[in-house]
């Protein structure tokens, strides 16, 4: 564990504010270009900045303990919100192999100026005196060059080839694979910069950042408000190889896609189940539109039963699903041990934030890169089921990093 904070005086002071509307884009309010925390849709919701406190942490209790840090933190804080707006928030990415051999790694931040924008109106939490930052103009990255990372796409397709060996000989019904790409860009990566521009094409995607971690998913994991619970199951995925065609209805007539998508729809039920009162499970998926790609989706809603857990106990309760990870779990996930060469990091990783009530949204980090400096290690992948064809999963997973290629190139 590697928790850091700021001076942690007694009753350090948090106070939450109306402030002016901002024009457009929230990020034009982010004084740099790193260091940027984002969880954002259709141009309302949380950004950050100015590093408060940090905690990291690795392995199967890490959400347990980046929650019990937070509350500590909260604790330390005398809470002006007058208006019931909400205080601080801690923004937190989950590493997505938390029972690995080597546990990929979680991080907390706390940051010390947070701005909300929502149907009430925009309003800054500021923790402390932050000290004013000069703003540096945006500015794109330049010129963009692509290699392979860690795992070529002949990679890939090699590991999809075992993998549907494996299931057609029943070890496993489905697993979730994927592969990256590395982008050197010419000048380091305004990170806003990036955000702007994905959050301009996916509108209603939510455009996050954490830590370094910058995408924009589609997946919604998990929302808590109160005792009310939303998530939204993504998996079964369609692109137009021409234009005009009928992605939407050769998508939902697909078994591939429809056996596919039930496993991660059963795998959230099962697990939201004993911890609710109430849940509403779709029998049917829905085609879920965006720009480069059509998915099944499911919308399950529901109510929690008391004491409720956290929004972050049940991300991590919930991970991962088979949309990410594959059914049975176990079996999935040590075949993704096994087939792909290095670990996933934060990727495909419960996403998001928690405030100090319990309440909060987790996405699922999807359509993002990893990005330090001038290096951007872009990751997707699909799920495998026995009918799985190499090739074609191979084109989806160039299709999904198309969004962070399309955003550094957009200057």
């Amino acid at each position: 564990m590697h928790p850091t904070t700021a001076a942690l005086d007694s009753a350090v002071r948090v106070v939450t504010r109306a402030i002016e509307p901002i024009d457009g884009s929230l990020f034009t309010a982010i004084p740099a270009p790193t260091g940027t925390l984002s969880f954002v849709t259709d141009g309302d919701g949380l950004i950050g900045w100015g590093e408060y406190a940090r905690f990291t942490t690795a392995g199967p209790g890490a959400a347990r303990q980046i929650g019990d840090w937070f509350a500590e933190l909260v604790d330390q804080f005398d809470i002006d919100d007058a208006d019931g707006i909400g205080g601080p928030v801690a923004f937190v990415a989950l590493g997505f192999d938390s029972s690995g051999p080597t546990p990929d790694e979680a991080v907390a931040i706390v940051p010390q100026v947070l701005i909300r924008r929502n149907g009430r109106g925009t309003f800054s939490t500021v923790i402390g005196r932050p000290d004013r930052q000069q703003v540096v103009p945006v500015r794109s990255p330049g010129s963009v060059r692509y290699s392979d990372a860690t795992f070529s796409v002949a990679g890939f397709t090699a590991a999809v080839a075992a993998a549907t060996a494996r299931i057609r000989a029943g070890e496993l019904r489905k697993v979730v694979l994927s592969h990256d790409l590395t982008a050197t860009t010419e000048r380091d990566v305004d990170e806003r910069f990036l955000l702007d521009a994905l959050a301009a094409r996916y509108p209603s995607c939510w455009t996050y950042a954490i830590d370094g971690l910058i995408g924009a998913t589609p997946e919604m994991l998990l929302q808590r408000n109160g005792s009310h619970i939303q998530s939204r199951v993504l998996a079964g995925t369609g692109w137009a190889e021409h234009a005009g065609d009928p992605v939407s209805a050769t998508l939902i007539a697909s078994s591939k896609n429809q056996e596919e998508h039930r496993y991660a729809v059963d795998s959230v039920a099962e697990a939201l189940l004993p911890v609710s009162t109430t849940l509403e499970v779709p029998a049917q998926a829905s085609p879920l539109v965006l720009a480069n790609l059509t998915h099944l989706a499911t919308d399950i809603s529901g109510e929690l039963t008391e004491p409720a857990l956290t929004a972050l106990e049940l991300a991590a309760l919930l991970h991962p699903t088979a949309a990410v990870g594959g059914t049975p779990t176990h079996v999935a996930m040590q075949t993704i041990r096994e087939l792909e060469p290095v670990g996933r990091g934060r990727y495909a990783g419960p996403v998001g934030w928690i405030d100090a009530s319990g309440d909060g949204e987790f996405a699922l980090a999807l359509r993002c890169a990893e990005v330090r400096g001038r290096t951007v290690r872009m990751i997707a992948g699909g799920g495998i089921v026995a009918d799985s064809d190499p090739d074609t999963e191979a084109r989806e997973a160039q299709v999904k990093m198309l969004p962070i290629r399309d955003a550094l190139e957009s200057g």
